[in-house]
C-alpha cells in the first residue's frame, strides 16, 4: 500500500486538514479525506513542515566509518526531520575528484533514508594552493554545485578569486569557511573574558571577521555567488546585512549551537563545548537570532560533526573540534527562535532557502498539491530529554546531551516513503 493519508495536521502551523500521498506526491490536501486504500496516519494536530535539508553535515565516510557512516549520518538526519543533506568535503580522501564526490552520493542512494549532496572541496587536498576537479565534479553523477574547504579557509585571495570565477560556468556556489588561521594558532575557545580567566588561548573574532569582509569584496569584484558557514559573531552579522544592502549576491548560515550556547560553557572544560568557529558570548547570540529573524542569516546549517569517543574524551586541548547537530537542530531552533519566527519562518530558514541556494527543485517545496512529498510531522507541544545513546549518530559528542528540549519529531517522508517514524506515531 503505497497510497497515505495524513489525517489532521497543520501546514506550516494554519488549519487542520488531511493530506493524501501517493506515488511520492501529494495528491490532495482538504477536511476529512477519503481514505480507501490508503494507509492512515494520525497527527492529532501536528505541524507539517517541507521535509528539511542542511546544507552543512560532515558524514565522515569515507575514511573516518568510526565516527560516522553515509548511514548512520542519514538516519540521524532522519530522525531530525531532513530529507536532505550535504556533506562536506573533508573526509579521507578528500572529496575533490569526481570519483570520490560520486562514492559519497551513491552510499546516499543506497541508503535511502536521505538525500545526500556531496560538496565538493575547492581546492585539492583542502590544501589552499591548487582548485580542485570543479568543474568534473559539477560534470558528475553527484552533479555538485556547492564547493566547500570546510574545515579550512580558503586564505590566498587569488585563489578564491579563481574559485568564485570558475563556478559561474555552472551557477556554482563557493562555502567559506571565515577563519584567518595566523590569527587562530593555538586557540581553541573564544577571545575574551572567559579565556582570560581560564587562561587558555582566545580565538578572536576579527579572525573571522576579517576573511568574511575580504570575501564580500571579491564576490562583488567578479559577481559570483558565495555562501559563508557557521557565521558566529556580531561583527560577521553585521557585515552580511551591510553587503546585502548594497546588492552583494552573499547567503550565510548560523549553526543551532550557536543560537544558543555561549563560551560560558567553557568553564566546564568538557571538549564537548569545543567547536569551530568557537562558541561566543550572549551578545553574540542576540545578534545570531536576530540576524536569523531578520532575513540577514539566510539558513540554519548544523555543522554535524560527528568525532569517536576518543577524539573527545580527552583533555580539551587535545580534543577535536566539533559537535552532533542533525537530531536536535529543529527543536533547538525553536527553542532559541520560537518568539522570533513562527512555523513559517522556520521551514523558510530551515528548508526553503537551503534548497534554493543549492538548487535543488524537488526539496523545501510548497506544501501543496502536485508537490513532492518530502515531509515532516512535529509535534509542537511534546519536549524530549536529549540522550546521546539513542541518537541516531554513531557518535556521542552532542552538547545538549540530557537537555530538554521542545518540539519532537514524529515522522519523515521521502517522496512519500516513511525514513523515519516515532513510537508516538501509530502503525
Amino acid at each position: 500500500m503505497s497510497a497515505k493519508v495524513l489525517r489532521n495536521v497543520r501546514p506550516l502551523g494554519g488549519e487542520l486538514v488531511d493530506v493524501l500521498i501517493d506515488d511520492g506526491v501529494i495528491k490532495a490536501i482538504g477536511a476529512k479525506l477519503p481514505i480507501e486504500d490508503a494507509e492512515v496516519i494520525e497527527g492529532n494536530g501536528a505541524i507539517l513542515l517541507p521535509g528539511l535539508v542542511d546544507l552543512h553535515t560532515h558524514l565522515r565516510e569515507p575514511g573516518r566509518e568510526d565516527a560516522e557512516t553515509v548511514l548512520t549520518g542519514t538516519a540521524a538526519a532522519a530522525r531530525g526531520g531532513f530529507t536532505a543533506v550535504f556533506a562536506m568535503a573533508n573526509s579521507t580522501p578528500v572529496a575533490d575528484t569526481a570519483a570520490v564526490v560520486e562514492q559519497v552520493w551513491r552510499l546516499g542512494q543506497e541508503a535511502g533514508l536521505c538525500d545526500v549532496h556531496p560538496v565538493g572541496a575547492v581546492t585539492v587536498g583542502l590544501k589552499g594552493q591548487q582548485l580542485a576537479e570543479l568543474g568534473s565534479m559539477a560534470d558528475s553523477a553527484a552533479k555538485v554545485r556547492v564547493f566547500s574547504d570546510d574545515g579550512h579557509c580558503v586564505n590566498d585571495a587569488l585563489v578564491m578569486r579563481r574559485a568564485l570565477e570558475y563556478v559561474k560556468a555552472f551557477d556554482g556556489v563557493i562555502a567559506q569557511h571565515a577563519q584567518d588561521s595566523s590569527l587562530t594558532a593555538g586557540a581553541d575557545m573564544n577571545e575574551g573574558e572567559v579565556s582570560s580567566q581560564l587562561g587558555l588561548k582566545g580565538w578572536p573574532r576579527v579572525a573571522e571577521e576579517s576573511i568574511i569582509a575580504r570575501d564580500l569584496m571579491l564576490v562583488q569584484y567578479v559577481d559570483s555567488r558565495l555562501h559563508l558557514c557557521h557565521i558566529s559573531t556580531a561583527g560577521s552579522v553585521q557585515l552580511v546585512r551591510e553587503a546585502k544592502a548594497r546588492g552583494v549576491n552573499v547567503t550565510a548560515e548560523v549553526t543551532p549551537h550557536h543560537l544558543s550556547l555561549t563560551d560560558e560553557l567553557a568553564r566546564t572544560y568538557d571538549p564537548v563545548f569545543k567547536v569551530n568557529p568557537p562558541l561566543r558570548t550572549q551578545l553574540d547570540v542576540d545578534a545570531l537570532r536576530d540576524g536569523l529573524a531578520d532575513g540577514t542569516l539566510d539558513v540554519v546549517g548544523t555543522d554535524h560533526a560527528p568525532h569517536a569517543d576518543e577524539d573527545k574524551d580527552c583533555e580539551w586541548g587535545c580534543a577535536s573540534f566539533g559537535m552532533l547537530g542533525l537530531q536536535t537542530a529543529l527543536s533547538v531552533v525553536v527553542d532559541a527562535m520560537g518568539d522570533r519566527l513562527d512555523w513559517a519562518g522556520i521551514a523558510d530558514r530551515m528548508s526553503v532557502r537551503p534548497a534554493e541556494i543549492a538548487g535543488l527543485s524537488d526539496q523545501g517545496r510548497p506544501i501543496e498539491v502536485g508537490e513532492p512529498a518530502n515531509l515532516t510531522l512535529v509535534d509542537p507541544d511534546s519536549t524530549w530529554i536529549v540522550d546521546p545513546i539513542e541518537l541516531g549518530s554513531k557518535s556521542r559528542n552532542s552538547p545538549f546531551a540530557g537537555r530538554s528540549l521542545p518540539a519532537q519529531i514524529t515522522l519523515t517522508l521521502l517522496r512519500g516513503n516513511i525514513t523515519y517514524r516515532s513510537q508516538k506515531v501509530a502503525q
